[in-house]
């Protein structure tokens, strides 16, 4: 979601690297980020802006960088670890709208 916002805003290609880690509860649900479908790049493509909305712990962007080892990397996250932080300020969990939360 926030990958698409931000491509939009930019005026790039978007390209989705599905990777499956954590489950609808947000716990893990492998112990170690997997990647979920085969995954290329357009030809000629030398660096990418990868963006995700949390980085907790850093293992699905180490995960998607170790498939990416070729590429130049800057990494965007709303808030987490990453090279652009947008929301540092915050440091509790957050209910993102497009995750709304589950009733019990």
């Amino acid at each position: 979601m926030v990958a698409s916002l931000v491509a939009f805003k930019l005026n790039v290609p978007l390209q989705i690297l599905w990777i499956n880690y954590r489950g609808a509860n947000n716990e893990p649900i492998h112990s170690y980020p997997q990647i979920a479908q085969p995954f290329t790049l357009p030809q000629g493509i030398t660096s990418i802006l990868m963006v995700d909305d949390v980085v907790v712990s850093g293992k699905t962007m180490t995960a998607a960088k170790a498939v990416l080892s070729n590429i130049k990397i800057t990494t965007l996250a709303l808030k987490g670890k990453a090279d652009i932080v947008l929301f540092p300020e915050i440091s509790s969990c957050i209910q993102w709208p497009w995750n709304p939360t589950q009733s019990t």
